[in-house]
């Protein structure tokens, strides 16, 4: 949420500036990393009147020729605006079947008119394998009553739905250990101590809550394992991953911003001048996330300080750091995984993991901290593909209303990333929503890496502020359209997506085959109100493959996992990875579309730690576990 798309947000009297003691001191402060980042608005102008003079030189040489633009019909044969490579975009639809497939499940802000900012920013959701039988159930994260009010009885709480395996889901949340009332925001779930069981962890806005699985029932064991009991922070996502390779799953947890019901009541914010409304980020100050390190036996040590991944702003001292979501992947190619961490109206971080315990963070280098203008944005979800089926890597972060998403991408050997959402197709299109949850997945099966973004404003009356805005937003589809097209993705026109395109206050999004047909099924979650659960019904005829790993040295569920699968002249790159989007886990095994590709030619793993594993006797269209062997 940047600053200055807040610039009707004042205090009670527009006229009287707030006390000095209400605003973080890095407000103040020149050498804030809003001001550091606009340093780099004049190299990038440079560029780009170096990018002007090339385009004007290839328009001047292409004159006289005529574009080939597709011819609008109703019957959606073809899309108005896109160049004839748009003719060949799939007719996929997704159905709302989140009643018929029996999620009742209603989310629970808090809001009672006091316009409390933890109110706006929802809460996420799950796919995962709760009781071992092999399909996706789902955790939908609840918030619950403020502490001063008592507006609702009983108290809300998270709610789990088992999947009886073709898409029909029962509410076990009662009796389930999880049945217990707390603001929650976010969700990892990961096996922690190897016991083969998942494990859950919910952020929330007080003590986050860590749960043991011990067989299909939940124990909260917070405390007592060496988590965090802290009351007054504001977790957000986390994420379960081997950081140090050491076999078990350690805990990275996003914070927020320093925030409390004083805080918020005396700042006062409002859009109209009259009437109370949700404030930004930018009068909050930063919070320091944790790392904590799995110790093996069931326990964790907070490493947060030693590790490195607690950025203080070098004038004032205090934390860097408004996370929001973060992203794991091993980008530098040492066999050890690294985070890209999306921070809301600061600078986005990459922690570049040293191989001895540490971080070094490395985001302004990388050209990851700002977007392509030097400022940086209020980045809310974020993802990593590798989306051209080659070695070009892209980094995908969703932003504020009147932001593009941004669409960073890095050519090898190089670690620097440039934002290329204007040249990809997806900068425009995205400019005008506000997003939060966002993911690559192949909707289509094509195997092709296309991306999705749901989206939703904060406040209810921001359409009388701002007529170019709505509450309710339609999430968006892009399709990639490969490597050979001028952008690679292309907008899905909403009236081929069927319920996906409903406007909703889109929060939290993930994705897994429910109902095991192949092909990969949405969740979204709305603050203050139903989650939409979306049945892809796509019948292209497409080939894919599902692969769930077992490790046996590395972590049991092979997170971290790199996984590469060639079919055709073509080489897909998937991560045993579910933390992605915005506070919420996408399904622990990994989908490859083949397309019309009948032969695999070559799987191999390699997980984490280094060890190769070359896997032979492939078939498709099913899903094949694959336990780790000694195979180098």
């Amino acid at each position: 949420m940047r600053r200055n798309a807040w610039l009707h947000m004042t205090t009670s009297d527009p006229n009287t500036p707030p006390p000095a003691d209400q605003i973080p001191e890095t407000e103040y402060v020149p050498a804030d990393d809003q001001i550091i980042g606009q340093a780099f608005k004049w190299s990038f102008g440079v560029i780009l009147i170096v990018a002007i003079a090339i385009a004007g030189t290839v328009m001047w040489l292409g004159r006289g020729r005529t574009n080939e633009v597709a011819i609008i019909r109703k019957d959606f044969g073809e899309i108005k605006g896109l160049d004839i490579a748009a003719q060949k975009m799939p007719h996929v639809v997704f159905r709302d079947v989140t009643r018929s497939a029996g999620i009742d499940f209603v989310h629970f802000n808090g809001a009672v008119g006091d316009k409390m900012l933890p109110e706006t920013m929802g809460s996420g959701c799950a796919f995962l394998d709760y009781d071992n039988d092999g399909d996706q159930d789902i955790l939908l994260v609840n918030g619950t009553n403020w502490p001063w009010d008592n507006q609702r009885d009983p108290p809300a709480q998270p709610a789990l739905y088992r999947n009886d395996g073709s898409g029909q889901f029962e509410n076990v949340t009662s009796g389930s250990g999880l049945d217990i009332s707390f603001y929650g925001t976010g969700v990892a779930c990961g096996d922690y101590d190897n016991d083969g069981n998942v494990d859950v962890f919910i952020a929330a806005v007080g003590t986050d809550r860590l749960f043991r699985n011990l067989g299909g029932r939940f124990k909260e064991v917070t405390c007592q394992v060496g988590v965090s009991c802290d009351e007054d922070t504001w977790g957000t996502s986390s994420a379960f991953f081997d950081f140090d390779n050491d076999g078990d799953l350690d805990l990275f947890v996003c914070n927020y911003v320093e925030w409390s019901r004083k805080v918020d009541l005396e700042l006062n914010f409002t859009l109209n001048g009259t009437d109370r409304a949700y404030g930004p980020p930018t009068a909050y100050k930063g919070a320091h996330s944790y790392l904590y390190r799995n110790e093996g036996n069931g326990t964790f040590t907070d490493i947060s300080a030693e590790a490195g991944v607690q950025v203080h702003n070098p004038a004032t001292g205090l934390p860097v750091g408004k996370s929001l979501a973060l992203a794991i992947m091993d980008l530098d190619d040492d066999r050890d995984l690294d985070m890209i961490v999306a921070n809301d109206t600061t600078q986005n971080f990459l922690f570049e993991n040293r191989g001895d315990g540490t971080f070094r963070e490395d985001g302004v280098f990388a050209g990851l901290a700002y977007d392509g203008m030097g400022r940086a944005t209020g980045a809310m979800g974020i993802d990593v593909a590798y989306y051209r089926n080659d070695r070009d890597l892209a980094v995908s972060v969703g932003n504020f209303a009147n932001e593009m998403t941004s669409f960073f991408v890095r050519q090898p050997p190089s670690m620097q990333f440039s934002d290329d959402a204007v040249v990809e197709g997806i900068g425009s299109p995205s400019r005008a929503a506000l997003s939060f949850g966002l993911f690559f997945f192949d909707y289509d099966l094509d195997g092709r890496s296309d991306l999705f973004q749901t989206n939703g404003h904060l406040d209810e009356e921001i359409n009388e502020i701002q007529p170019s805005q709505h509450y309710r937003q339609p999430a968006q589809l892009f399709w990639n359209r490969g490597p050979d097209s001028t952008a690679t993705f292309a907008v899905v026109p909403d009236e081929w997506v069927g319920d996906l395109a409903t406007p909703i206050v889109g929060r939290g999004a993930a994705y897994a085959d429910i109902d095991a047909d192949g092909d990969l099924d949405v969740i979204l979650t709305q603050s203050g109100d139903r989650p939409i659960l979306l049945r892809n019904d796509q019948q292209l005829g497409h080939h894919w493959l599902r692969l769930k790993l077992r490790g046996t040295k590395a972590n049991r569920d092979g997170i971290g996992a790199r996984v590469e699968l060639t079919v055709g002249d073509a080489t897909q790159v998937r991560y045993v990875m579910p933390t992605r989007s915005y506070l919420s886990q996408v399904e622990l095994p990994v989908t490859f579309g083949l397309g019309q590709e009948t032969k695999v030619n070559s799987l191999r793993v390699i997980w984490p730690g280094g060890l190769i594993q070359q896997v032979t006797d492939v078939n498709i269209d099913t899903e094949m576990i694959i336990e780790q062997s000694d195979a180098t």
